[in-house]
């Protein structure tokens, strides 16, 4: 469980700069919600990015965590790792992501762990794809453009 920030002081995201934070801080930023982990697909001649409901082998639904994420650049090598010096460059992660959020100058929602003080308020109000997933191993990759989702909190592709 997390400690809310104190009242008095400000929470250190509010303070520093990403490039200030520690490595704990950092990782902190992620919320689990999982959307980062479904596959996304663009549209060549718009540049329009679509989410699916289709999740990376190493994601654990359950848990809305990678299963190796020691590992994970080496086992899916096309997994971004987000860093202070890309955040700001990745527009096609969920727009309420914490890392975007905290890298756009927002405050994190009142449902993130930082906030709220439990890694499952994100999951008890929906903002997370806990258990809404399948795994890249199961689907077809001509089936993939079938599964197109909009995640709650993200907005309409029309």
């Amino acid at each position: 469980m997390s400690t809310p920030p104190s009242k008095s002081v400000p929470p250190f995201w509010k303070t520093k700069t990403m490039a200030e934070m520690s490595r704990e801080e950092w990782e902190s930023l992620c919320d689990s919600c999982g959307k980062c982990c479904c596959i996304r697909l663009e549209d060549e001649d718009t540049g329009a990015i679509y989410i699916t409901d289709v999740a990376c082998k190493l994601f654990d639904p359950n848990t809305c965590r990678c299963g190796d994420y020691a590992n994970r650049s080496k086992l899916v090598p096309d997994c971004v790792t987000l860093t202070p010096v890309n955040v700001d460059q990745l527009h096609w992660m969920p727009q309420t992501c914490g890392y975007r959020l905290v890298a756009e100058g927002k405050d994190l929602p009142e449902y993130h762990h930082l906030v709220s003080g439990s890694r499952d308020t994100i999951h008890e109000v929906g903002m997370s794809v806990q258990d809404a997933v399948t795994s890249e191993i199961l689907v077809k990759e001509d089936d993939i453009p079938t599964r197109i989702v909009i995640w709650p909190g993200e907005p309409d592709i029309n």
